[in-house]
């Protein structure tokens, strides 16, 4: 059984019934990401937004409780996840006892016990808002990617211009609905010229994750 504390309207935490927080302990305090941190945060976000990273970590915030100014957005670091919310947010955050926040504003990512930072699909919409590269599928294509496939020739219908292989790219519908993301596994000019069954992008999350790994997010 689980006990949902509504915090704010960007903040949920979650709690079992005897007070347990679901996720395993990784530590509980929230605190500041360091220049090492940061650094990797960035080189990812940078690999699908390239120069628009600086609009989306420069703009200002739009959350945060009414009547007090949200300031602009920052990147927090709680049990291994980096969160990307509002200075208003998260100092209304600090407030929260001790191992009783589970999350703020967006997650990002989150780092592996071996150091390194992954994004995860909770970073989507963030990332399809400021992507530099973007793939669009089929409608015959959208299932087998929501399931964790990668994209093949026979399910794309457009690219943008200008992708290399090893390029972050954002997956769409045709309606323009963000589906995931992955890494280019060809550039535009191979991708016209692939078989139909060639991989054309692989996939690093997608939002089946919703469902598949509901307990992991």
């Amino acid at each position: 059984m689980y006990v949902v504390f509504f915090l704010h309207p960007t903040t949920l935490t979650l709690k079992r019934a005897d007070g347990t927080d679901p996720r395993a302990a990784r530590g509980a305090t929230m605190r500041p990401l360091d220049e090492k941190e940061t650094a990797a945060v960035f080189e990812k976000l940078f690999k699908f937004t390239g120069p628009n990273l600086k609009v989306m970590v420069e703009r200002p915030a739009v959350e945060g409780p009414a009547g007090d100014d949200p300031g602009r957005y920052c990147l927090r670091l709680h049990k291994n996840r980096v969160y990307y919310a509002s200075e208003s947010l998260v100092r209304r955050a600090t407030s929260v006892a001790r191992g009783r926040l589970v999350s703020l504003g967006t997650c990002l990512g989150k780092f592996t016990k071996g150091g390194s930072f992954r994004l995860t699909v909770q970073s989507l919409d963030l990332l399809a808002a400021h992507a530099r590269r973007k793939v669009w599928l089929k409608p015959t294509a959208e299932m087998s990617f929501l399931y964790g496939n990668p994209v093949l020739k026979s399910g794309l219908a457009r690219i943008t211009e200008g992708v290399s292989p090893g390029d972050g790219v954002v997956v769409f519908s045709m309606s323009d609905l963000p589906l995931g993301f992955g890494v280019a596994a060809r550039s535009t000019q191979d991708c016209r010229k692939a078989h139909a069954d060639a991989i054309v992008v692989n996939r690093q999350a997608d939002a089946g994750e919703y469902l598949r790994n509901e307990d992991d997010l």
